[in-house]
């Protein structure tokens, strides 16, 4: 039933803005000062729940908690256009309330806006590739090794904090929630329709590269 995918989608984007955004107010708390301390600490909570989340809800929905994943999988049939409106409007509607659920667990003001400019071709660049290199991971892996695919995925988002500039938002229902909090996350309003434009891009690219991979092994 589409209401229990819409559900799963929600909660599963919940806890996984609730932990991008809380871990980041913890870990910008304990690290003293050391933002490369803070960052490890936002990393490895991020991937450790996607893996949990994935696992979990993969069988009720997919576990996407992606707009850019639902676009997607809606360019290849998985979806029709009613289910993708539904997967998007719960994948917003979760990443919003986890961000918020985040501020009251640690005490700060629910409603904020983001200060913190992350601008520039180099960080857009960033975006793209950290988004391509999600939905590759999940389409190639989800053909040739779909038990592994939680793994993977939690793997991925862990290195691609590091290796891009932008530490991969990947997601534009995480970059706009992100735009709803003044902390260690945030991002500016300013810089949302860029950030998103390139990880639609990104998502896809990754696209016709697998159905070149794909159609040639055939």
């Amino acid at each position: 039933m589409t209401y229990k995918k819409n559900i799963a989608e929600f909660i599963g984007t919940s806890f996984l803005l609730g932990t991008i955004v809380g871990s980041g107010i913890m870990s910008e708390r304990l690290s003293a000062g050391i933002e490369s301390l803070a960052l490890l600490g936002n990393t490895i909570a991020t991937g450790a729940i996607l893996f949990v989340m994935i696992t979990i809800l993969a069988p009720v929905s997919g576990a996407h908690f992606n707009p850019a994943v639902s676009l997607v999988m809606r360019l290849r049939g998985n979806l029709n256009n009613v289910e993708l409106s539904t997967y998007l409007l719960s994948q917003i509607a979760g990443s919003v309330f986890g961000t918020w659920v985040a501020h009251f667990m640690f005490d700060v003001s629910i409603i904020q806006f983001s200060s913190k400019i992350r601008t520039g071709s180099p960080i857009y660049i960033a975006e793209f590739v950290a988004t391509f290199g999600l939905i590759f991971t999940i389409l190639l892996g989800s053909r040739y090794s779909p038990r592994k695919v939680p793994a993977l995925v939690g793997l991925y988002i862990t290195g691609a904090y590091w290796f891009t500039s932008s530490t991969s938002f990947a997601n534009p229902a995480v970059t706009f929630a992100r735009t709803l909090t003044d902390t260690f996350s945030g991002i500016n309003f300013s810089d949302l329709p860029f950030f998103i434009l390139f990880q639609i891009l990104g998502g896809v690219s990754a696209l016709a590269v697998c159905n070149l991979i794909e159609n040639g092994r055939k």
